[in-house]
């Protein structure tokens, strides 16, 4: 830690506590003898490397000169922004006072300045990433029936090996059987490819944005900035924001958000409607917490498998009226 400090000049530590929210960052509440600092370790191995980090801080640079809340990184005695300690790679930023909201806390005002906040996220990336890296190097196909067939097949067998079975593992099997039932009456349903791409931050939801006095105060952790399609971030954050306990999506509120958004980014309703089929395409074939509840023995994302789940069922009986929240 204290060399670590002395490349930032930061005084010397008094406290450093983890800041736990979050399923994959490493993050510190600082305070020195200097102030009070957010810590950063970043360890994700696709996104740690010290090029793709200071590619991260100089778009957050960018769009706070452009007004966008964000909180970027504090230089170091040298001038950079990415400090390399043991092999590790740290950044330091000033610690933002506030907290995180879910879409049931927030207004409908409230709704259309987030669906606006990433539409000017969106529109600020055009203006400040270079022209030439908005083509991705890899459009990844949609998923393929087939191997989510296969993939429920496994995951069923891993379940039905716990002994005793808890109240999650018959959970699981319940939605797995209900899975494939559904995607047996759909798989017809397949998009072709993605939408339009842009800039994104690429992992908007609710644990990565501060609020104060009711008003984002900082949109934070860019480590999945890239270039994938626009819309299709517009409504995987809304389905995280604005999940419902029981499954289902509060569709006032989408309405709100997407409007807002769409005239904020110049996206147009097909942009939306075409997007929303993806993401519905996508959560139908996604069984990434049950794969980390049995194939890697993680919990932390338990908790949400209850919503997530159910919302698969709701949003297919529902799938008109989303698609007109989305793009009406």
């Amino acid at each position: 830690m204290g060399a670590l400090l002395r490349q930032y000049s930061a005084g010397s530590a008094l406290t450093c506590d983890p800041v736990d929210q979050g399923l994959l960052n490493r993050g510190y509440r600082l305070c020195t003898t200097r102030g009070r600092y957010f810590l950063k370790h970043h360890f994700d191995p696709e996104t740690a490397d010290p090029g793709s980090i200071a590619r991260q801080h100089r778009a957050t640079q960018r769009l706070a000169d452009l007004g966008v809340p964000v909180a970027p990184p504090l230089a170091g005695t040298d001038g950079r922004t990415v400090a390399v300690v043991g092999g590790h790679a740290y950044a330091l930023h000033p610690w933002i006072d506030g907290g995180h909201r879910h879409g049931g806390q927030l207004s409908t005002e409230q709704c259309t300045r987030l669906g606006a906040l990433l539409g000017v996220v969106h529109a600020g990336l055009e203006r400040v990433m270079p022209a030439q890296g908005r083509t991705p190097a890899r459009r990844a196909a949609c998923a393929d029936p087939a191997d989510t067939f296969a993939l429920i097949d496994r995951l069923l067998a891993m379940v039905r090996r716990r002994r005793p079975a808890d109240a999650f593992d018959e959970l699981a099997r319940h939605r797995l059987l209900e899975r494939r039932a559904l995607l047996e009456r759909h798989a017809d349903r397949r998009p072709s490819h993605g939408g339009s791409v842009g800039w994104v931050h690429g992992d908007f939801h609710p644990f990565n944005l501060l609020y104060r006095d009711g008003e984002p105060a900082a949109i934070v952790d860019w480590d999945r900035l890239g270039v994938q399609p626009r819309a299709e971030e517009a409504v995987r954050a809304a389905v995280i924001f604005f999940v419902r306990p029981i499954g289902s999506l509060d569709l006032t509120k989408v309405r709100a958000y997407a409007r807002a958004y769409r005239r904020a980014a110049d996206a147009g309703p097909a942009e939306l409607a075409a997007a929303v089929h993806r993401v519905w395409w996508e959560r139908l074939n996604d069984f990434w917490m049950l794969r980390w509840h049995y194939e890697r023995g993680d919990i932390r994302a338990d908790p949400q498998f209850p919503a997530a789940s159910a919302l698969v069922m709701w949003w297919t009986r529902e799938y008109e009226s989303v698609c007109e929240a989305f793009a009406g």
